[in-house]
């Protein structure tokens, strides 16, 4: 079976929402966001290869061997500014071709000012970029950086054709996550009414075992059926 085909599944789908609900709670820690599954994350749901390597630039366009950086290079070099424009809006099209125009002008002032020059077009393509998606630009990060199994794994698949390693990766992370919120709410389940306190660590096993297996529901919903909004039942439902 081939990658086009297992992405047209269901089941390749929920794997792929799965992916994004995964990283997407990962990097809000990392960012200090407050909604992993809504705001960017909704919108690369049921994009199919871009979603993923736009999840992947997310979490390392302000890495300088990230995505946005490498074809920025690249755009310098050619003397194309349309290789970076797609990792913007089109809104902030005007303001990175100025950018770009007057990075190549500068760069012609010798190595020095070529090496500046570069560094301010990056700051700036990367800054704009994620100012697109609602994430904070903190400065470029140096190359290299651990960013974990799941983000790597998604884009080698991008480059090998298959999604077989993903579909291993994400569906033993899940299935690993649902037994263990079940497993601690299973066993606190039963507590002494007047135990105040071992209520409240049911109560909060349940609340984690019950919002994970919620939010990935809700997340691949809004994959197989575009971008859909909480329900009043489910905004009701125990937070």
């Amino acid at each position: 079976m081939n990658t086009q085909t297992l992405l047209s599944s269901r089941a390749a789908t929920v794997v792929v929402a799965a992916i994004l609900y995964i990283i997407g709670k990962s990097l809000a820690r990392f960012l200090g966001l407050d909604d992993p599954v809504g705001g960017f994350f909704a919108e690369t749901l049921g994009i199919g290869n871009t979603g993923l390597l736009l999840v992947w630039a997310f979490g390392h366009c302000d890495s300088m061997d990230g995505p946005v950086v490498l074809l920025a290079r690249k755009a310098l070099e050619t003397g194309n500014v349309n290789l970076v424009l797609p990792w913007v809006r089109a809104e902030d099209e005007t303001e990175i071709r100025h950018a770009f125009d007057h990075a190549m002008s500068v760069r012609k002032l010798g190595p020095q000012a070529r090496e500046l020059a570069d560094r301010h077009f990056f700051e700036t393509l990367v800054r704009i970029h994620r100012a697109g998606e609602g994430a904070p630009f903190t400065g470029l990060k140096p190359a290299g950086r651990d960013l974990g199994p799941a983000i790597p794994v998604a884009d080698r698949a991008l480059e090998d054709g298959s999604v077989d390693a993903v579909v291993r990766l994400i569906t033993d992370a899940v299935a690993r996550g649902i037994r263990e919120r079940f497993q601690a709410a299973w066993r606190k389940r039963r507590f002494d009414p007047d135990d105040v306190e071992a209520g409240r660590e049911y109560v909060e096993a349940y609340v984690s075992y019950i919002h994970f297996v919620e939010q990935l529901f809700d997340i691949t919903k809004e994959s197989t059926h575009g971008h859909s909004h909480e329900s009043e039942e489910s905004v009701a439902h125990v937070h």
